[in-house]
């Protein structure tokens, strides 16, 4: 679709504000291949997905330590990082590499139609990673102002700078996480969907999806339900925005990083090992901190997404995202 389109889509009744979502760089992308899959074989497709890329981490998750806990606090926080990258490496490795398998096999389209062409790579990162640990940041200081946090003095071999080595060591399987899930969701779903049907029908469908996909996570409450839709929805508009998954990828691994290593909080209901630069816990109001599904489950980050998903709206547009290119991809 063309820049002279626009108007013609204004005209059906859409608000000029989102004439870019139609004309995203991923949507055109997506359609390089030679077919799209149907929504009722890409849900049940991205639920064996999971399920097949999780196999390795749960067998993993058989292998004890003495005592019977996976990463037991007797450990440094270097070989509990380790443990923990590994663990994220054989759940979400599987991911990237089935959803290629099946874009080339199927769709016939070349990996980096998923959104990981070359140009601007290193910038949409390194962006990604900074909107990342500022976005997870402003969420910690709405909680800190009011007195909604406080210290946790306990395992202090897990904390403070003797802890680096774990923090520093895990951050890969980090990025291989937050790479995972947005190769599936806005990588793939997304944009296959939006490009089959309607672009707000893949934006609506995989931000649905990615929410129910969590919903198994211990201690959920609706808020967090909720946060997880808007989570969805935000890092749709941002991919789409962006015409690329790069920043995307960055900002959700930075994203958990920052909460769970630099913070020391609750990662969407889980505890996370590698050991913690913080050890903050949660002393207020479970619907403004989250209580024990952590941040992601109360309102301080409600408001913090919400925000995200206004300035992205704001986010002036890429020269490259609606325009045809010819750059060569990974």
């Amino acid at each position: 679709m063309s820049r002279q389109a626009e108007p013609r889509i204004a005209s059906r009744g859409y608000v000029k504000v989102f004439v870019w979502i139609n004309n995203s760089r991923l949507l055109r992308l997506a359609k390089e291949g030679k077919r799209l899959t149907p929504w009722w074989a890409a849900l049940p497709l991205s639920v064996l997905i999971l399920l097949l890329s999780s196999l390795p981490a749960g067998l993993m998750m058989l292998t004890q330590w003495p005592g019977g806990q996976i990463v037991p606090s007797a450990y440094s926080a270097l070989v509990a990082g380790l443990r923990a990258l590994l663990l994220l490496l054989s759940a979400f490795g599987g991911v990237i590499l089935l959803v290629w398998l099946w874009t080339g096999l199927y769709e016939k389209r070349a990996f980096y139609t998923l959104g990981f062409e070359r140009k601007d790579a290193l910038r949409q990162y390194g962006l990604g990673l900074l909107t990342g640990c500022l976005m997870f940041a402003g969420a910690v200081l709405l909680m800190a102002v009011p007195g909604f946090l406080a210290s946790d003095t306990s395992g202090p071999g897990s904390q403070g700078w003797v802890a680096l080595g774990g923090v520093l060591v895990i951050f890969p399987g980090w990025m291989v996480q937050g790479a995972a899930e947005e190769v599936l969701m806005r990588g793939w779903l997304m944009p296959s969907l939006g490009a089959r049907y309607r672009p707000w029908a893949g934006i609506v469908i995989s931000s649905v999806f990615f929410a129910v996909m969590h919903s198994l996570n211990p201690n959920l409450s609706l808020l967090a339900l909720l946060n997880l839709l808007l989570y969805g929805l935000f890092a749709a508009l941002y991919a789409l925005r962006a015409g690329s998954l790069w920043g995307i990828c960055a900002l959700h691994a930075a994203w958990n990083w920052t909460q769970g290593n630099i913070f020391g909080l609750e990662v969407s209901g889980s505890g996370v090992g590698g050991g913690m630069v913080l050890n903050l816990m949660e002393a207020g109001p479970d619907w403004f901190t989250g209580g024990a599904f952590g941040p992601e489950g109360g309102l301080a980050v409600t408001l913090v997404l919400v925000a995200g998903i206004l300035a992205v709206l704001l986010w002036k547009r890429p020269e490259g995202n609606t325009v045809e290119s010819t750059q060569s991809g990974l």
